[in-house]
């Protein structure tokens, strides 16, 4: 991988959690950063900590204003602000739509903006934070869990339509990670996810490791990829196991 000294970095999301993760991590390694979040105190906090500027702000709209801060040049774009929204298919519209602007919409439209330029000069990277709910599913969470899929389909997308033209992608398909997301999912959470939930800064490790690497899926709990393999290999084996798992979750919520 090349030096990230002195490239410029956007990192959504990054008020804390893997955001701010990731924001570290770049800065530690040179680069300049962008940190981006919708709470703009939080942006301006790990900003602060780390020497990177703050530039709040939907993550949807925020690449002219993170390239201006950068002096014009974006050379990785970490598209990592997301929703973690629960429900079945009855959530209402509101959610499923939000849901899907959120963790799918937004990275389409940073790729918009950024790929342009980075055809142009035949570089770029942008890494998107998945979610191994987009590998697999989470129970209790259709919304997070469709969307999550659609997030990885882009970036998957955007992986083997630009890899010849320079331009580098990665997919981060974290299980649980002790963020206030993972706080948020409650009790499916609790059976799913915490029992081997990790570090935020484990989540940049992975990065850095699959970047030096240049792997486009990062795995940072390295069992995802076995589950995977049997959800394609045997869909119904891998669709029963998990419904033995929602069957838990049911009992434990009368």
């Amino acid at each position: 991988m090349e030096t990230l000294q002195d490239k410029g970095v956007v990192v959504t999301g990054a008020g804390g959690g893997i955001g701010a993760a990731l924001a570290r991590r770049f800065a530690a390694a040179g680069a300049r950063v962008v940190v981006n979040d919708l709470d703009a105190a939080k942006a301006d906090a790990v900003a602060g900590e780390i020497g990177a500027v703050a530039v709040p702000g939907d993550a949807s709209t925020i690449v002219p204003a993170a390239t201006e801060a950068l002096g014009g040049t974006v050379d990785v774009y970490c598209a990592n602000a997301g929703l973690g929204s629960g429900g079945s298919e009855a959530a209402p519209e509101e959610v499923w739509a939000t849901a899907w602007d959120v963790n799918v919409m937004a990275h389409v439209r940073a790729a918009h903006e950024l790929l342009p330029g980075w055809l142009e000069r035949g570089s770029g990277r942008f890494v998107s934070t998945v979610s191994a709910a987009g590998l697999l599913t989470m129970i209790g969470a259709a919304p997070y869990s469709v969307t999550k899929h659609g997030a990885y389909a882009f970036t998957e997308w955007l992986s083997l339509t630009y890899r010849h033209r320079g331009i580098s992608v990665h997919a981060i398909c974290p299980q649980g990670v002790r963020t206030d997301m993972l706080a948020a999912t409650g009790s499916a959470g609790d059976l799913v996810l915490t029992p081997t939930a990790i570090e935020p800064a484990d989540v940049a490790d992975a990065l850095f490791a699959g970047m030096a690497e240049d792997r486009f899926l990062i795995l940072p709990h390295p069992e995802v990829a076995e589950y995977y393999r049997i959800r394609a290999a045997d869909p119904d084996k891998w669709l029963t196991g998990m419904n033995h798992i929602q069957q838990k979750w049911e009992a434990t919520e009368r």
